[in-house]
């Protein structure tokens, strides 16, 4: 027994698993950090590029992909507890783009054959990620998609996103997938999430999370873009071939997307960060809110987000997606609930116990927290789920995390 809680020779199986996923040759490098109660343990190995080169470093700056989603949201907290924004007010006062919307007969069915929306979009819809539009892997090639896709709304598309009311217009002429409130939905609603905080408080998004949320917890090196005299911390992103694996870069640090500020700042996906920054980030939701004595969330609203918001039929639906289709995810994903901008453990389907909260992304990036055991891990790579590779390496790293406790 070790006084970290964690056993000596579970800590060593964690290095060997990691180690073995960075031998393979799949993945060129990996920063872990990870902790239970107040020690932390961290893991470099590897090097930035997978022919080589320098290696990875605890302060390695990494594109966060989705893993942005429970960090952005914690703007809109921010918002809830100063009664700036309420949980049950339409948002078409702040996002006018979204008023009298339509909604399809069938989510199959041609985009201008639609009914009208039941009822406006409110704030919890957007949240809670239910507000009736997302991105739906299983519906690819539908007419909706298409559009979706035709309109430039979505990131990692040749042409990036546009800035943010070019991005509202765009939002608008589209008709949604699902009534307001009915069906939880991934991506868009995280994003919409960034314009909703500018709007009403007439920030930039970036601006709004350095002051409330950033520099409060010391994220320092945590932003839409790396600054140019930092990126030589970024190592490339790799989408390796799902065919052949052979490794090709999808986005190089120097001339890539994250090296100049992006017109639109996406809360969905945007943001560059490091192990300590993020760890700093979960070890707050961990604490009630708090960081070193200083209140950055109240308690209730750390409580909203972190515990899941979905009905007994959205939960459904949800897990369904999840089940049905682990040909997508290899896997990772099946946690059941969802609360604001995060997955919420809701069944033990595998080491993690209920309540645990956090989210993957596809860059590579794992982050959760889990109530029960006090325990925060991070872990971070930059090769993309365009192969099953990085997703194995998450699923082995909480595998080995939750085998060390020793308490």
């Amino acid at each position: 027994m070790s006084n970290s809680g964690f056993s000596k020779a579970g800590l060593h199986r964690v290095h060997d698993v990691l180690a073995r996923h960075v031998d393979s040759g799949k993945i060129p490098g990996v920063v872990a950090l990870f902790s239970k109660g107040d020690e932390a343990h961290v893991e470099t190995i590897g090097t930035m590029r997978h022919d080589g080169g320098a290696p990875m470093r605890r302060d390695t700056i990494f594109r966060m992909a989705s893993t942005s989603k429970p960090v952005s949201i914690a703007a809109a907290m921010v918002l809830l507890d100063e009664c700036r924004l309420r949980l049950d007010d339409p948002v078409e006062r702040w996002l006018p783009e979204l008023a009298d919307r339509q909604v399809l007969k069938r989510l199959d069915g041609p985009v201008d054959e639609t009914v009208p929306a039941r009822r406006p979009i409110t704030v919890r819809d957007v949240l809670t990620s239910t507000f009736g539009l997302g991105m739906d892997m299983t519906v690819i090639g539908t007419p909706i998609m298409n559009a979706v896709f035709e309109q430039g709304i979505t990131p990692n598309l040749p042409t990036p996103m546009p800035e943010q009311d070019e991005w509202m217009r765009r939002l608008g002429t589209l008709p949604l997938m699902h009534q307001p409130g009915e069906r939880w939905q991934y991506q868009i609603s995280s994003d919409l999430v960034g314009v909703l905080v500018s709007r009403v408080t007439g920030q930039s998004f970036e601006s709004f999370l350095r002051e409330r949320i950033f520099e409060p917890l010391g994220m320092k090196d945590t932003g839409f873009h790396v600054p140019g005299d930092q990126l030589d911390r970024l190592p490339p992103l790799y989408a390796p071939d799902p065919v052949t694996g052979e490794f090709q870069v999808w986005d190089e640090a120097a001339t890539g997307r994250h090296s100049t500020p992006p017109a639109f700042q996406g809360g969905g996906g945007g943001l560059n960060s490091t192990a300590d920054d993020y760890h700093a980030y979960f070890r707050m939701l961990l604490n009630h809110g708090m960081h070193e004595g200083e209140r950055i969330l109240s308690r209730p609203a750390v409580e909203l987000m972190t515990t899941n918001r979905l009905s007994p039929e959205q939960h459904a639906a949800r897990h369904k997606l999840a089940v049905d289709n682990v040909h997508v995810s290899h896997g990772q994903g099946q946690h059941g609930g969802w609360g604001f901008g995060m997955a919420v453990r809701t069944y033990r389907g595998d080491y993690a116990p209920v309540g645990q909260f956090g989210w993957d992304g596809g860059s590579g990036a794992s982050t959760y927290a889990d109530p029960v055991n006090r325990l925060t891990g991070i872990l971070l790579t930059q090769v993309g789920a365009s192969v099953p590779d990085p997703v194995h390496l998450m699923l082995d790293f909480w595998t080995a995390l939750y085998q060390a406790i020793d308490d």
